[in-house]
């Protein structure tokens, strides 16, 4: 994959809520350090010439098996910098509003599709969980995008933004 003008990969995210308002997130690690680790929303890089939308609906598809999802506006966009696996990525990202149908917790660990994981993602990713927006809010562990519970109660309060809010850079 050939590297973009301005060094900045394109990615593309899932926040998937579930009927009950639950957000879907996946449990990631250093692939040789399962004790560094994060929760944060499916999603990654943009594949050839698809669009931002496509990609969120396949990198979901890959990483979840979910694909009966309705995909919403655009809710937030961030820049962020962080390492992972030996390199530092640098990446714009824009985070999706999607809705499922999936609703059962114990569901969660069983989403994670394998078959569609790269060797990456198969080194690094734990499993998934549905979270509550107090579940987040409680949450002592580390959740990307950062303020994630913030931004879930202003969505639930406000419903999505007329234009997606732009999150400040992140670098980790």
């Amino acid at each position: 994959m050939s590297e973009p003008e301005d060094g900045l990969r394109k990615v593309a995210r899932v926040v998937l809520l579930d009927p009950q308002d639950r957000v879907l997130l996946l449990h990631g690690h250093e692939p040789d350090d399962a004790s560094n680790d994060w929760w944060f929303t499916p999603g990654g890089g943009l594949e050839g010439d698809e669009t931002r939308e496509q990609a969120a609906l396949r990198e979901l598809a890959e990483e979840t098996g979910v694909t009966d999802v309705e995909l919403g506006p655009v809710l937030w966009e961030r820049v962020c910098s962080f390492p992972f696996d030996g390199r530092r990525w640098d990446q714009d990202e824009w985070y999706f509003l999607a809705r499922t149908r999936h609703s059962v917790a114990s569901e969660a660990e069983s989403m994670i599709n394998e078959s569609g994981l790269t060797d990456l993602e198969r080194r690094s990713v734990a499993g998934a969980r549905w979270w509550t927006y107090q579940e987040l809010a409680e949450a002592h562990e580390t959740v990307y995008p950062t303020r994630l519970a913030e931004l879930l109660n202003r969505l639930f309060d406000e419903g999505p933004p007329s234009r997606p809010l732009v999150l400040d850079t992140e670098i980790v």
